[in-house]
């Protein structure tokens, strides 16, 4: 399952309690709905992990998809962990503040926050 274009390439693989999703190439104002699209149908699970080893470009837009991804899974009781950024991104994520708001993971440290119990403390609800 997944979504690819010239610029990005999004592949989703779904475990019992993980889904990952491997993000490559740009996300920017051409991509980002592509990008959504695949966050967004991703089944539901209590984690989804977003590898981010390969992307080269995360634009406001991109940034913005994020944010929402987050909240939305966080809605839902479940939690969206970033898995081993690229320099790039990892910039970005500091710049917006997102490194505070979301975990972001080393390639080693997925297996063990795989593992962990999610436990939701606060339900957010989006207007429509």
């Amino acid at each position: 399952m997944g979504e690819r274009s010239d610029r990005l390439d999004v592949q989703v693989s779904v475990g019992d309690q993980v889904v990952l999703v491997r993000v490559a190439g740009e996300v920017d104002i051409a991509t980002v709905d592509a990008f959504r699209s695949a966050l967004w149908s991703a089944p539901a699970r209590p984690v989804l992990q977003l590898e981010l080893s390969e992307l080269r470009l995360l634009s406001a837009a991109g940034v913005r998809t994020l944010l929402a991804a987050h909240l939305r899974i966080r809605a839902r009781g479940g939690e969206l962990v970033l898995v081993d950024p690229s320099p790039v991104v990892a910039r970005v994520l500091r710049a917006t503040g997102l490194h505070r708001v979301m975990p972001i993971l080393e390639p080693g440290r997925v297996v063990e926050a795989a593992r962990r119990p999610v436990v939701a403390t606060a339900h957010l609800q989006l207007a429509a």
